[in-house]
């Protein structure tokens, strides 16, 4: 008899413990593993200056893009860099994820994403306070993270300036973005919610789909800075908007697509399904105007 009081009591304090793990602990999805990327809705890679389309862009988004030259990656301070979190989580690099257990409570106190390419982004599940503003900003930011159900949510700050696009769309290093990630079996949705009070006028939500790749490893990337370019010392590749470029590039991009000058620079309006019916009545209008016999001056009395 007394053996099963014991055993009836050791039910009953393990049947106590499982009530005391937190329902998000017991709930949560495995991230980690080797992931692939899959594209995007757009072009990640090196996409054409003027390609604004579903970006807010702010004015001085514009005129920083417009003064973009891809070859400001040539410069040996250049060369190395890593990407940044907010580039590289929609890259084209494969994914790595993975977790780190505490050894007592066996409980997941962080998730760890790396890239090729990049550093290693860190997402704290262990509640820590996040840095003071004035803190230093790095290439992975500062990420916490908490379970909604099965959806990872985290949100970074303290990232440095880098671009949101290779053609010069750039994102200030006062930039914040919150995350979810989502397991769905073999793939990995990934939703980004970016806001910057520079260079964005409306939160950027972008998506982007991985795939579970049992066979991948993500290699080493050993990089060495060389000349690449022989250029004078100092000389930071730039337009101006004494250049033909700064300009000319956006309407050869526009001109090459068939889209108006004056769609893509419209910023947050390029981000809602109403732009394509202001497309096509741009585009009226210039063939309408086309169309028309040139004017006719008065005769001299």
């Amino acid at each position: 008899m007394g053996r099963q009081m014991r055993l009836r009591r050791l039910g009953a304090l393990l049947g106590l413990a499982l009530l005391c793990v937190p329902g998000e602990a017991r709930a949560q999805l495995d991230l980690s593993g080797e992931w692939s990327v899959v594209r995007e809705e757009d072009n990640t890679g090196n996409t054409e200056l003027g390609d604004w389309g579903g970006i807010p862009m702010s004015e001085a988004a514009r005129f920083r893009s417009q003064a973009w030259m891809a070859s400001i990656q040539t410069l040996p301070e250049w060369q190395c860099r890593p990407h940044g979190a907010m580039y590289i989580s929609r890259g084209p690099s494969q994914l790595t994820i993975t977790k780190e257990i505490d050894p007592v409570s066996r409980e997941v106190t962080a998730w760890n994403f790396e890239w090729l390419r990049s550093v290693r982004k860190p997402v704290y599940m262990d509640g820590r306070p996040r840095p003071s503003p004035n803190a230093v900003h790095t290439w992975a930011g500062f990420s916490l993270g908490e379970w909604r159900g099965d959806v990872l949510v985290f949100t970074t700050t303290h990232i440095k300036e880098e671009y949101l696009k290779r053609n010069g769309v750039f994102h200030s290093d006062q930039a914040t973005v919150t995350n979810y990630l989502f397991r769905r079996g073999n793939y990995l949705t990934w939703t980004m919610v970016e806001y910057d009070p520079v260079y964005l006028t409306e939160p950027l939500v972008r998506t982007t789909e991985y795939q579970l790749d049992l066979k991948q490893q993500v290699p080493p990337y050993p990089c060495h800075v060389v000349e690449e370019v022989a250029r004078e010392r100092g000389l930071i590749p730039h337009l101006l908007p004494t250049d033909p470029g700064f300009a000319g590039e956006v309407k050869y991009f526009a001109d090459k697509y068939q889209i108006p000058l004056e769609v893509l620079q419209s910023g947050a309006a390029t981000m809602y399904p109403e732009v394509t019916a202001e497309i096509e009545r741009r585009r009226r209008e210039a063939a309408t105007r086309a169309a028309q016999p040139p004017a006719r001056g008065k005769k001299d009395r």
